[in-house]
């Protein structure tokens, strides 16, 4: 029996408020992974696009 069915049949056993509570927590893991993935994007273009953001042709921008 794998992990997910392993966790199927627990999340069966329990009252009903506490498996909102279980699904609400999947949820939270889930969008904590995505939160981790984006904040990677978004390092990885703000290290590619430094040198377009740092020149001396939009020195202009830094003074307003």
């Amino acid at each position: 029996m794998g992990i997910a069915e392993r966790i199927y049949e627990q999340v069966k056993a329990l009252p009903e408020p506490l498996a909102r509570e279980v699904l609400d927590f999947v949820a939270f893991l889930r969008e904590r992974g995505d939160r981790a993935q984006w904040r990677d994007l978004m390092a990885a273009q703000a290290a590619s696009l430094a040198p377009q953001w740092d020149n001396a042709e939009d020195e202009v921008w830094n003074n307003a």
